[in-house]
């Protein structure tokens, strides 16, 4: 009994952990998707060509674009992407863009990630 009890204990501190562990946006390894963001269902779209990879992926949640647009800032720059303005970003022949719809607690950011 007190096994069972410490297993689920573990079980269910391991899932929060995996939880608050940050990923990337699916179809990519170079773009972090912001803690505080899920994808949405159905939203990808991915593709890799000889030309380069595309990425169409929307992720929704209750942060506010000022977070947004600072979390994508910094953590971009530390993977190499170089900022062209505050919401596109370019590196080695690719091209990122970042789409925000909504208001400040319900926000929608769509990913764009294509050849230069």
């Amino acid at each position: 009994m007190i096994r069972a009890l410490l297993l689920a204990a573990l079980l269910s501190l391991s899932a929060a952990a995996l939880a608050e562990t940050p990923g990337f946006v699916p179809g990519t390894e170079d773009v972090p998707l912001m803690p505080g963001l899920a994808t949405d269902a159905g939203s990808d779209l991915v593709f890799d060509k000889p030309q380069g990879r595309i990425v169409e992926i929307r992720a929704h949640g209750t942060v506010t674009r000022k977070a947004v647009l600072a979390f994508y800032k910094d953590s971009l720059k530390q993977l190499g992407w170089r900022a062209a303005d505050e919401r596109h970003f370019e590196r080695e022949g690719e091209k990122l863009s970042l789409d925000l719809t909504g208001n400040d607690g319900n926000l929608q950011v769509g990913f764009t990630l294509a050849p230069q």
